[in-house]
């Protein structure tokens, strides 16, 4: 599908892409229910224990972009999410600081590592987005990502709000959060310019901001898991 915004050149193309902050998971009720403070602690954990499926699958989403990759300057910049994930050695990166966080609001290491918190939607929803980035050309995969755009601001008033809102959880586990503050700016600024380097024509272009789509509704339809999930 070709858009008059796709169509009209670089500035109308990522004002396409930006766009898509209306669709971004923060404005999803449950979301906007955590930021206000209105989440028991069984929903804040199981939130996180169901978040964690999504955070352990993003190297492997990056892994198969690496893979479908055939820049070499594109690889040598990509990969270093990985490694901020994964981190390069044991107790470092952000799975292990999701799983911190984790332990901040009253989850085992165990039970969050072993998914026995994890409804059948959220799972559904991102090995749908691993996928994606399996079998699509690597520059919808890499557009896919671009909810990095709206990730800064999200970050920003997600740790205002547990700070505020949630003092039962240790500070120490928000520092997945902080980190991801200096991290997403980073990582959007590459991925912008690959995109807008890569997609030059309309085509293209409307499959980049539809690769985009996708993954908000990735983002969206696991908020709708936890929330079914965890109604009070």
């Amino acid at each position: 599908m070709t858009t008059t915004a796709t169509a009209t050149g670089a500035d109308g193309f990522v004002e396409a892409l930006r766009a898509h902050s209306r669709r971004y998971h923060d404005q999803h009720p449950f979301h906007v229910r955590m930021n206000d403070g209105r989440l028991s602690r069984p929903q804040i954990r199981g939130w996180v224990a169901n978040r964690f499926y999504y955070q352990e699958n993003i190297p492997r989403k990056d892994a198969a972009i690496l893979s479908n990759c055939p820049d070499l300057e594109v690889r040598r910049r990509w990969i270093r999410r990985i490694l901020d994930h994964d981190g390069t050695a044991a107790g470092e990166g952000g799975i292990e600081a999701w799983l911190r966080l984790g332990e901040a609001v009253g989850l085992t290491r165990e039970e969050v590592r072993d998914h026995r918190h994890l409804v059948p939607g959220v799972r559904f929803a991102v090995d749908a987005y691993v996928n994606f980035a399996r079998t699509r050309p690597w520059v919808e995969a890499v557009a896919s990502s671009l909810t990095e755009l709206f990730a800064p601001d999200l970050m920003a008033a997600r740790l205002a709000a547990f700070e505020r809102w949630y003092p039962w959880i240790d500070p120490e586990g928000l520092a997945y959060f902080r980190a991801r503050l200096e991290q997403a700016p980073r990582d959007c600024e590459h991925a912008l310019e690959v995109v807008t380097g890569h997609c030059l024509s309309a085509e293209s272009r409307a499959r980049a901001v539809g690769a985009l789509s996708f993954k908000c509704d990735v983002l969206w339809s696991l908020m709708d898991a936890v929330d079914q999930a965890y109604p009070e």
